[in-house]
């Protein structure tokens, strides 16, 4: 892990380096692949996210549409009413930085009014560049995510045949869109990806391979979402004593946290996950490691 020093998010920095910052997962839609439904009352969504920051999470990270294979695509109006009360009332009584997932400039510009602070775009600027005005005019943090292909399409896509390359050469566009945005160099994270459009084996290569990709971008802090993904549960169904499948989005934990362990010790710097308090203690162990090596 390299020490970039600080990430620049609304008026206040974030520290890079020091050791591993774990973002925490607030879906508020009925559709989610892991948790749809759970937290889509304000109420509900507010408890989730207290539990969350007491167990440790640095950044919660807020979303008001499921990018699932199959999901329903949402307005911006409907997702402004799904995310911007939780927002708001988070925003008052925590000073724990909420990101906003949303590949919408009108609902980013909605979050960070509310009080987001960050904007994580799964399209890394490819869906609606707009966003980048938004998170420029509000000093806002940005999380630029590699994907590939539409809504519709991105998790059905063949995968390219050298994923690294892919990954980099698309992230370096979205970042040179940002800058000339006015989205400051700091205040930028970038994310391979991981389950968006690549094979399993990709994915694998993308976690082990992190080391390339901070190579490529040394003065990029990189976020890393493996939480639950099919490719843990397909590499999990082996062990499954009745071999009938994928492992269930209920039996991914301890993937996920060999996931995250592996990501660590190869170079990311953030880790966004639905098991705040597995990760917390996951990342401190492996940050130990990490600065003994």
């Amino acid at each position: 892990m390299s020490t970039l020093g600080e990430w620049h998010i609304a008026g206040r920095t974030l520290p890079i380096g020091e050791r591993t910052l774990v973002m925490g997962i607030l879906n508020v839609t009925p559709d989610s692949f892991s948790d749809g439904s759970q937290f889509l009352s304000p109420e509900r969504a507010l408890e989730h996210a207290q539990q969350m920051i007491d167990e440790g999470a640095d950044i919660i990270d807020v979303g008001g549409e499921s990018t699932r294979p199959g999901a329903t695509l949402v307005s911006p109006d409907e997702e402004n009413e799904r995310v911007i009360p939780v927002i708001e009332t988070l925003a008052k009584r925590t000073t724990v930085p909420i990101s906003i997932d949303t590949t919408k400039s009108l609902v980013a510009s909605a979050a960070l009014k509310a009080g987001a602070a960050v904007v994580n775009d799964i399209s890394a600027l490819r869906f609606d560049f707009h966003i980048a005005d938004e998170v420029a005019k509000a000093g806002a943090g940005l999380v630029l995510m590699h994907s590939r292909g539409t809504t519709a399409n991105l998790h059905r896509l063949p995968p390219v045949a050298d994923v690294i390359n892919e990954v980099t050469s698309s992230l370096r566009s979205s970042i040179a869109m940002a800058e000339r945005r006015g989205v400051k160099r700091e205040s930028i994270v970038i994310d391979p990806g991981i389950g968006f459009g690549k094979s399993q084996e990709q994915n694998v290569e993308l976690i082990a391979g992190l080391d390339q990709l901070g190579g490529a971008f040394p003065d990029f802090p990189i976020l890393i979402g493996t939480s639950r993904k099919s490719f843990i549960g397909r590499l999990l169904k082996h062990s499954r004593a009745d071999a009938g499948g994928d492992a269930p989005v209920s039996e991914r934990l301890h993937g996920t946290m060999a996931s995250i362990t592996a990501a660590v010790l190869h170079g990311a710097h953030i880790v966004r996950v639905h098991d705040v308090k597995a990760a917390v203690e996951t990342v401190r162990i492996a940050d130990a490691i990490r600065k003994a090596n």
